[in-house]
């Protein structure tokens, strides 16, 4: 009997979807569809990397529309499943299975020394990214292609005279030209019907937090207060947005702005929270990736990483404080600098991208 071991929706341990439902057989099967190129992608996390490596996949079908794509991550339900044959999870079984295994292409994305040891143990005709260096067991480049984005995080001199963005830096690892590909997203709107929100639209969605690490991007609560007291003033809604580490501070805002906040919530329920919302004012968080793969205007502030790396597609502006500071990639800011970004400024920048 035929099998054709090669077809996109051969599993091997049990019949294929089209042989169960309709019961046809490889002979004479319709639905063949030949695999030309096994492609892996590495790209493990943390989540708002996962996402905005999700560009990657748009150049990837045009390239190789025959390819059969799977994607190793921390973050398996932030990987677009419509774009991917197989999402597996960072585990002892899927990697495994992954050195078992062979691929035309593997397209190792972190500097993870974790994942440059996998790259390295996966048998593959091209490896892209970055591998292990044999002699320090540290990440090195696997080809020239991803040599800049190995220094520029290795020196911060670099760094700072960047002008790529991450998703030019990533096109350029893996022999492309950024074209504007956009994030690819699912807003999970299977929890849109449970949300009562009783605010006023437009609704503007400010994001608190920015994690316990890098406290030196905090913008001062009683900034927050002002901000969304103005907006509100102003004919706007407005939601305050979170995670545990920001609940109680969401609650004081709450309760001295009037601002709504309904809580803290799951990842996926948490991304179509910001679904609902037309513009996000964030510092730079997985909630910054997810606005941005929502297509939602953004009020991005930042102060320790280099403004170029980041990519908005023209969805709003990034705000900086006004005053000089030397705190790049410093977890605490011994000036607070982010205070000398004004309430005024950020008012503006909202009220003018809602106008637009």
């Amino acid at each position: 009997m035929k099998v054709n071991q090669d077809c996109r929706y051969f599993r091997g341990d049990i019949p294929c979807p089209y042989h169960k439902s309709e019961g046809v057989e490889c002979a004479d099967c319709s639905y063949y569809d030949p695999i030309k190129e096994k492609i892996l992608i590495i790209k493990l996390g943390a989540a708002g990397d996962v996402i905005r490596t999700t560009p990657i996949l748009r150049r990837l079908k045009k390239e190789f529309p025959n390819a059969h794509i799977t994607w190793l991550t921390h973050s398996p339900e932030l990987v677009p499943a419509d774009w991917v044959d197989e999402i597996f999870p960072f585990d002892l079984a899927h990697s495994l299975l992954l050195q078992a295994g062979a691929f035309d292409i593997v397209y190792n994305l972190d500097k993870d020394f974790e994942a440059c040891a996998l790259a390295d143990l996966i048998s593959a005709h091209e490896k892209k990214g970055f591998i292990l260096n044999s002699d320090n067991n540290k990440c090195k480049p696997a080809d020239k292609a991803a040599e800049h984005k190995f220094l520029t995080g290795v020196f911060d001199s670099l760094n700072k005279q960047n002008k790529k963005s991450y998703p030019e830096e990533i096109f350029e690892i893996c022999d492309f030209e950024f074209s504007g590909e956009k994030y690819i997203l699912n807003n999970f709107s299977e929890y849109a019907a449970e949300w009562k929100i009783k605010e006023k639209k437009p609704l503007i969605g400010l994001n608190t937090g920015c994690g316990g690490r890098w406290t030196s991007r905090l913008w001062p609560e009683e900034y927050w207060v002002e901000l969304a007291k103005r907006l509100k003033k102003d004919g706007k809604g407005v939601l305050l947005l979170g995670g545990p580490d920001e609940h109680e501070k969401n609650k004081r805002i709450a309760r001295k702005s009037g601002a709504s906040y309904l809580g803290h919530f799951p990842l996926r329920k948490f991304i179509n929270l910001v679904d609902q919302c037309d513009l996000v004012v964030t510092a730079v968080t997985m909630a910054m990736h997810i606005t941005i793969g929502l297509n939602k205007k953004i009020v991005l502030f930042n102060n320790i990483f280099n403004k170029h790396e980041f990519e908005l597609y023209g969805l709003g502006e990034i705000l900086e404080p006004e005053m000089e500071c030397d705190c790049y990639f410093s977890p605490t800011c011994p000036d607070e600098c982010m205070r000398s970004l004004r309430v005024d400024t950020v008012f503006e920048t909202c009220t003018r991208l809602l106008g637009e």
